[in-house]
């Protein structure tokens, strides 16, 4: 018991890694915001996209689905993989010239904006068509109504599930290390490569779960909240 504990919850061990699990846990928390604000972006675009009516925009709707099914198929490991090593190797200027937390960042964008596409979708389908119907009703065009009328109502029913998908990528930050990020997983890989010793794994954990859980507890309190309010409406 004196070894495991000396191996992964060290004072001497925590005092020495500490610094540079935190140098490395800013770049994580980097990552993460950039990747969040760009997935929000795009998502939504791309669910929009999805939705768009007439045989005129099938190409559009066909690119859309091919997107969506494709990156939310394909682990994340390995886009991180193709953009980190692949790109690189095209020897593209503007394109092969990028650091590796562009990379990561990018890879992150290209898989968690398929998931949070699905999540919008849902969202949008889930306001009644007869809303939009009595928009166009009044006289506002088909992007008046889903701008003012229906994407306000789908974002709000989307949240929880939003913050949910949130949750899942500020954990896989620590995966984007196989991109050559210098970040919180690595650092503390580093440290346990020179002193044999892996109390780095465990700040880096704590320093996950610290982030995470004042998030996963917001999307507690606001699903609560909206249960309530359906309740209070049906009642």
């Amino acid at each position: 018991m004196h070894r495991f504990l000396e191996a992964f919850f060290s004072p001497h061990a925590f005092r020495q890694v500490f610094p540079d699990v935190w140098n490395g846990f800013q770049t994580n928390i980097r990552m993460m915001v950039l990747a969040e604000l760009l997935v929000l972006a795009f998502a939504l675009a791309i669910a929009v996209i999805r939705g768009l009516p007439g045989r005129g925009a099938w190409p559009l709707r066909a690119l859309a689905v091919v997107y969506t099914d494709a990156f939310r198929g394909t682990p994340l490991i390995l886009v991180a993989y193709m953009l980190a090593l692949g790109l690189p190797g095209l020897n593209i200027h503007g394109i092969s010239d990028r650091s590796p937390f562009f990379y990561g960042v990018c890879a992150l964008t290209l898989v968690y904006t398929a998931y949070v596409t699905e999540v919008y979708r849902a969202g949008i389908e889930s306001v009644h068509g007869s809303q939009r119907m009595a928009a166009r009703s009044l006289g506002l065009s088909y992007a008046q109504a889903l701008r003012y009328v229906v994407l306000p109502q789908a974002v709000r029913r989307v949240i929880p599930p939003l913050l949910n998908d949130f949750v899942g990528l500020q954990k896989d930050t620590a995966i984007i290390s196989v991109a050559g990020v210098t970040e919180a997983t690595v650092q503390a890989q580093n440290f346990g490569s020179s002193y044999f010793n892996y109390t780095g794994y465990v700040v880096a954990g704590v320093l996950f779960i610290f982030l995470t859980i004042p998030l996963a507890r917001y999307t507690d309190h606001l699903i609560r909240e909206r249960e309530l309010r359906e309740r209070a409406q049906a009642g």
